[in-house]
């Protein structure tokens, strides 16, 4: 069905009024279509298939009715009594933190199990105690093998995001876990598109469940403008820098992540504050360069499809598909990321003339009616369409981030003689060792993160990039001859001298 009645006010949707209270304190006062749909039959504890693009509300009318019910008992160890399921770590991140102002008035515990991040942590937090778990399935399958996790205990269960989960591979590890949870639990399934796999995923483990669709996936977004610019391959990369160096947020997709390193550098030494993310990054440098972004540190940000769905950035008013997707999915994906929760945006497409067949199939097979165009680099049309102008061709250097205080041997911890000496050493060798190399080896561990990473080619140069057991190797043997000949007294003090080079290095 196609909920398109008025919008009820969220104190007629059975929230607690200290929910409601908290949503008005943050400035949401009216519920989006998908919320005010979906959260009354999911606090009756109906099963409840959502469909709606990327944006429109979901978390929150899947997240509110998850956190009520896990405010009746508390979990035990180890054992979460409410289980989100999502593809990407970026995702998981947003859940969490969108959920975590409205878990603390209820007293719900809210944790992530993601990959690339510490095991260690990760695993304390289990065993502490979390009531709604968000996760990615992969790491979530190594941390249940290991028996750190169970869920036997999980009442209800959320697919967010199902369609993509089944496109990345994800079907038999979503399967396996949902086969791990209490019988005859409340399942909620949202996605953008309900055919494929998430109709087999329907099918098995949902009970008649009350389907709302608030925007069928391949309809227009009222506020979303398409336009198809017709560009010959030499004249290209000039457009893609004119339109890059506009005023606003710029959201750039391309086909690999070889494409996004190179196009961001490029207009970075045209003078584009300018950033690249795909899957091939470790996920602090994913985290660090998506919070640039949002800051408007970074004007435009070159980005793959992996990334796609992970980017939850506000404001973003144009995308550009410097290389068109492969499918009619991919470009809804895309174009997801632009004329959010009302907001106004855009979708510029750059085709070729050996592309155009394409581009109309995709834009058919979507439900798409876009505007076309024939432009060259500083057309007033092209200025007019997309806000284009000229880059100032000076290379652009990014300012210093703001200095953090040092902890463990770079400088005094409070406390005094604890931060130079003890606490010194737990800072650089203990602290490290616990946060870099289990959190370094869980990445490339986590068979969901691997997949992930593999469709762009990114899992072996991220192995690469961190490096951990070589340097390790390399720094003592060289540390330990250096010593040893050097001091002329033997292996022990060079021994110590390595182990002391090495921890520095980690």
């Amino acid at each position: 069905m196609t909920d398109t009645a008025v919008t009820p006010a969220f104190d007629d949707l059975g929230l607690p009024q200290d929910i409601v209270d908290e949503l008005a304190k943050n400035g949401v006062t009216s519920p989006f279509p998908i919320q005010a749909a979906t959260i009354p039959d999911a606090l009756d504890g109906l099963d409840v298939l959502g469909c709606g693009r990327t944006g429109s509300g979901k978390t929150l009318a899947f997240g509110l009715p998850v956190l009520v019910r896990a405010s009746r008992r508390r979990a035990e160890s180890s054992r979460p009594q409410a289980l989100i399921l999502v593809p990407t770590r970026e995702l998981a991140h947003q859940a969490r933190d969108a959920l975590r102002g409205y878990s603390r008035v209820l007293g719900v515990r809210v944790g992530d199990v993601v990959g690339g991040s510490s095991y260690t942590r990760q695993i304390n937090e289990l065993r502490r105690g979390v009531d709604v778990l968000v996760a990615t399935p992969g790491r979530l399958s190594d941390l249940i093998e290991q028996g750190v996790c169970d869920l036997g205990d999980v009442e209800v269960s959320v697919l967010d995001e199902a369609d993509q989960m089944c496109d990345m591979g994800f079907m038999p590890q979503v399967s396996e876990l949902l086969d791990q949870v209490r019988p005859g639990g409340q399942t909620l399934l949202f996605s953008a598109t309900l055919d494929g796999d998430v109709d087999k995923l329907v099918r098995k483990y949902m009970k008649e469940p009350r389907t709302h669709s608030v925007d069928p996936p391949v309809s227009q977004v009222s506020t979303m403008e398409h336009h198809l610019l017709k560009v010959l391959p030499r004249d290209k990369n000039k457009i893609v820098s004119q339109i890059a160096a506009r005023d606003g947020r710029t959201l750039l997709f391309v086909r690999s992540k070889y494409r996004a390193d190179t196009i961001s550098e490029q207009l970075v030494q045209l003078g584009v504050p300018c950033a690249s993310l795909h899957g091939g990054k470790t996920q602090s440098v994913r985290t660090r360069t998506l919070a640039k972004f949002k800051e408007g540190r970074v004007h435009a940000l070159v980005a793959t499809d992996v990334a796609a769905r992970g980017i939850h950035v506000d404001g973003v008013d144009m995308v550009v598909n410097v290389d068109l997707p492969t499918g009619h999915k991919e470009y809804l994906h895309r174009g997801g990321r632009t004329a959010r929760a009302g907001s106004s945006g855009a979708v510029i497409s750059l085709v070729q003339p050996n592309q155009r067949r394409t581009a109309r199939r995709l834009l058919n097979e979507a439900g798409i009616q876009a505007k076309q165009h024939l432009v060259n680099p500083g057309d007033e049309l092209l200025t007019e369409v997309t806000g284009a102008k000229e880059p100032s061709g000076e290379p652009w250097i990014e300012p210093p981030e703001p200095a953090r205080p040092r902890r463990g041997r770079g400088g005094p911890r409070r406390g005094g003689y604890r931060g130079g000496g003890r606490g010194g050493y737990r800072g650089g060798g203990r602290g490290d060792k616990r946060g870099g190399h289990r959190g370094g080896r869980g990445e490339p561990g986590s068979r969901g993160e691997r997949r992930d990473d593999r469709r762009e080619g990114g899992h072996r140069d991220d192995r690469a990039d961190r490096g951990f057991r070589s340097e390790r190797r390399g720094g003592d043997r060289r540390d330990r001859r250096g010593g040893t000949r050097a001091d002329g007294r033997g292996g022990h003090h060079g021994e110590r001298r390595g182990r002391y080079d090495s921890a520095s290095q980690h």
